[in-house]
Order: C-alpha cells, then structure tokens, then sequence
C-alpha cells in the first residue's frame, strides 16, 4: 500500500529540490502517493492566501509532509508559514541531526560531529505576541509554559535512551531570565530523573555557542526553547557545511512535517544549480518516520557515497554538477 505524502514545493528553489528529492524517494522502491499542494509566495500569487486552505485540507488526509523552502517578506506583516504550520498543526518538536558528510570539506571536517537538536516548536518569543507600548517603544512578549517544556525535554530523553545516545544538555539563560527560563530547566531536570542512565548537563547559552564552536565533537543530544534553539541549530550547520546540507523534521502527535532550513535561494532558481541534500536528507528522515528503516538507510548511504566519490558534487560544496547530475549520481547509487 502507497505512503500518501503532502509535498509542498515552496519557492524560488524549492520546487526543483522537492522534485529531485521525489525522485530519490520513488527510486528506493517504496510506494508514494504524493499531493501536491502551494504555499508561500507562489500560493499567494495563484491563490490570494499565503497558506491556503488546502495545505489543511491535504494534511488532514495524510499527517506527513514534505516540504520546500518557503519565501517570508522581511517586515512585510507576512505570518511565516514554518511558524503557522507548527502552531496549528501543534508540531511542538523541532529536531535536527548535525552529522559531517564523509569528503565534504569544513573547518571542522577532522572532528566526528554527530549532534542531535531538539528545539521546542511552539511558544517562547515566537508566540508572535507583540505590541506597541508608546510611540518608538514596542513590547515582545516570552511564553514558557510547563507543558510544552515537558514535552520536549521528554522527546529529547525519550529520543536518547532509544537510539542509545549518552548525554542530553538542555540550553538555557536562567541567569537572567528566572522564571521563563527557569520553568524550562526545571521541567528538563525532572525529565532527566527518569533516565539515570543517560548523562545529563545544562549550559548558558552563550557558553553553550562558544563551546560548540571550540569543541563541536562533545555534544550529543541538546534540548532548547524554541528562540535558542532556532539560532543553535543554525550555528550547528554551519559547522558541517550549510543550512544546504542538515535536514530537519517538525513532529507532533498527530501529524510531521520534514523540510528544508535554507532559504528558497531566488537568485538561482530556475537554474537547476541548487543542492537538494537538505531535503533528501529530510525525506531520509521521513522514511525512518514512516517505518521505511531500509529504505532510510540506503537513501543516507547513497548520499553519503555522492560525497565521498566527490565527483558530483553541486556548486555550494565545491563541485561543478547541477541538481539533476547530483540526484542521478544518488539514485544511480540506490540502484
């Protein structure tokens, strides 16, 4: 029976990465039965909606998604999309593995990067709760609240004891801001109590940055609030190549949404220059979600051998091959 997928193309770049991606993902032989739906700038020039009804409609029918890069208007008053999805769709886990590609080439390519974020979704600054207090004075306000800190330090714990990781450091600035931050480190604490077996620490964040930096190679799985964790996991890609490279996954209890971070990159869309590693590495992570374990794992092995062989390898890493020469060196691989 056929996996039904979402797949929202998003723009500039996202609908040649998503096509290549749905390439990768058909040529592992699972079944897919994708629906193809607009949302972002594209969706707003078709539809009138930057996040149409039928984004719903479709995820309402299959609880998964796949998605592109999506445009947000800098200070324009546009809602991002990423941000309204995980709200309504109350995908509360942010969760990002940071691991090196074999032969791609960093400043930190000799150390073995294998990292786990796991960034609450949902609330903290991002609750979008802002207003003018006077004129030339506005006011953010920060939600933390006990449930949504439960749930994700559970899943970074639940997450850590299944794939047999050792340490969990949950991220935080309880120095100063007490009570939000507070909240969050004590529901982390208590969480932890449950897995003796799993080491548990916590770090400032700022500390937290600088010590990824020096000694990126220490850390295991990190748990943070929504705002930290969305800086963190952007510092963490870069230290293995990119936003182009990382996946990313946002999970709830009733539906997943798999994606790319990077930008839709409009300079060069249309140009079939861009890498789709990002989102075949997300739909790596979807398979595993959907229990496709097997097919997961050739899918990475693939990608990984593409780089390893360095021969078609896109622009942004330091190769001369476009998106349709590095997709068909991966399926080739699959094959």
């Amino acid at each position: 029976m056929a996996h039904r997928i979402t797949l929202i193309p998003g723009d500039g770049i996202g609908p040649e990465v998503a096509d290549a991606t749905a390439r990768a993902v058909e040529a592992t032989g699972v079944a897919v039965e994708w629906e193809r739906v607009e949302a972002g700038l594209t969706a707003e020039k078709n539809t009138g909606n930057y996040l149409p009804d039928s984004v719903f409609e479709s995820l309402a029918r299959t609880h998964l998604a796949l998605k592109g890069p999506v445009g947000t208007p800098i200070a324009s008053g546009h809602a991002s999309v990423n941000v309204a999805l995980r709200k309504r769709l109350n995908l509360f886990v942010n969760f990002r593995p940071v691991r090196m590609l074999p032969g791609l080439k960093t400043r930190f390519s000799d150390l073995p990067i294998d990292l786990v974020i796991f960034r609450e979704n949902t609330e903290d600054l991002y609750a979008g709760l802002e207003h003018e207090v006077a004129s030339g004075v506005m006011e953010s306000l920060k939600v933390i609240t006990r449930s949504a800190s439960e749930k994700i330090a559970k899943a970074a714990f639940e997450y850590a004891a299944r794939e047999g990781r050792q340490k969990v450091a949950a991220i935080h600035k309880a120095n100063i801001m007490k009570l939000t931050d507070g909240l969050f480190l004590r529901c982390c604490r208590e969480v932890a109590a449950n897995f003796p077996e799993i080491e548990y620490a916590e770090l400032i964040v700022d500390n937290a940055c600088m010590q990824l930096v020096m000694r990126p190679e220490t850390f295991d799985v990190l748990v943070l609030p929504n705002l930290y964790g969305d800086i963190v996991s952007d510092l963490t890609a870069g230290l293995v190549g990119g936003l182009g490279i990382v996946p990313g996954a946002n999970l709830g209890e009733n539906c997943a949404v798999f994606e790319a971070v990077h930008g839709s990159a409009p300079d060069i869309a249309g140009r079939r220059l861009a890498n789709p590693t990002a989102l075949m590495q997300s739909a790596r992570l979807m398979l595993a979600h959907l229990g496709e374990r097997d097919a997961a794992t050739r899918l990475q092995k693939a990608i990984e051998a593409v780089y390893r062989e360095g021969v078609h390898l896109t622009r942004d890493v330091g190769g001369a091959a476009g998106t349709d020469e590095f997709t068909s060196a991966v399926i080739a691989h699959l094959n």
